[in-house]
């Protein structure tokens, strides 16, 4: 059943979704899981937003470890530059050495690389905000945005986590997987009724799926944040499956529904599929 929340307090509920696909329990019992990398990502991810300064206290009940281990965990991520200590109030934040990862990820991404020009001549062409979106398991993943004067929400940046049943950008993307994945992906996600324009019940989920698989496009208006409208295509691999979306999104003051989601739909349907593969069969 969904529940009412706000997006707000979406980012304080680590719950909202998860990263555990299916096999990942199979995964972790492997005698090649190595524990202490991961009890070193929860340290890190347990800088989650909602606090931006930490206690070692505090980091031990976030992650559960013992404050033995946690102080060993953050000593080494301190010395390893990835997280800094205030001397006075002892708390530690995370580093900007971190952003040296998203830097690698972008400029080594050929997805990133090949949308950049095409979201730069939608946003000239448009005036409204553009993105390059990724799946990660139940959420979506900012990877690129050029954002517009009208810009409906300068908080959601390059990395910023939405998730993907009430997003343009997600439902384009799940529209390209099969049932059977769907089912999973919905049953693992925590369906909330962030507002009284969220679709949040399975099967009208799977049916609007259903009918963006035939028109090609997705569309929602208010769904995550009121007054945000988005129109989303998704780029897909040589099997047809998404592997990004590319979205232009519009502040509902500036929307026209007449003049503005057909012309937006025909942008981001030819962007994504200039950028996606051609299909085995036509090879």
């Amino acid at each position: 059943m969904a529940t009412t929340k706000t997006p707000r307090s979406r980012a304080k509920d680590k719950a909202v979704t998860t990263d555990a696909s299916p096999g990942a329990a199979a995964l972790t019992d492997s005698t090649l899981y190595v524990n202490s990398v991961e009890k070193a990502m929860k340290v890190l991810t347990a800088f989650d937003g909602s606090k931006r300064h930490l206690s070692l206290s505090e980091i031990a009940v976030a992650t559960g470890l013992d404050i033995s281990a946690a102080q060993r965990f953050t000593f080494t991520l301190s010395a390893l530059g990835y997280l800094l200590k205030d001397p006075q109030s002892k708390k530690y934040e995370l580093s900007p050495k971190l952003l040296d990862f998203t830097y690698h990820y972008l400029v080594s991404n050929e997805l990133v690389s090949r949308a950049a020009p095409y979201l730069q001549q939608l946003a000239a062409e448009t005036e409204e905000a553009t993105n390059l979106t990724v799946r990660l398991d139940t959420d979506i993943v900012f990877v690129l945005r050029i954002v517009s004067r009208s810009v409906f929400n300068a908080n959601v940046i390059v990395g910023s986590r939405l998730p993907a049943y009430c997003t343009a950008p997600g439902l384009a993307m799940l529209a390209t997987l099969d049932d059977t994945e769907i089912d999973d992906i919905l049953a693992r996600t925590n369906l909330v009724q962030f507002t009284p324009a969220t679709v949040a019940q399975p099967r009208k989920i799977k049916e609007r799926l259903a009918r963006i698989r035939k028109q090609g496009y997705s569309h929602t208006e208010d769904e995550f944040f009121m007054g945000d409208i988005s129109t989303a295509a998704a780029v897909v691999n040589q099997d047809g499956r998404a592997i990004g979306a590319i979205n232009i999104a519009v502040p509902r003051v500036r929307w026209n529904a007449e003049r503005d989601e057909r012309r937006f739909a025909d942008l981001v349907i030819q962007t994504a599929g200039a950028l996606s593969a051609r299909r085995r069969q036509e090879m």
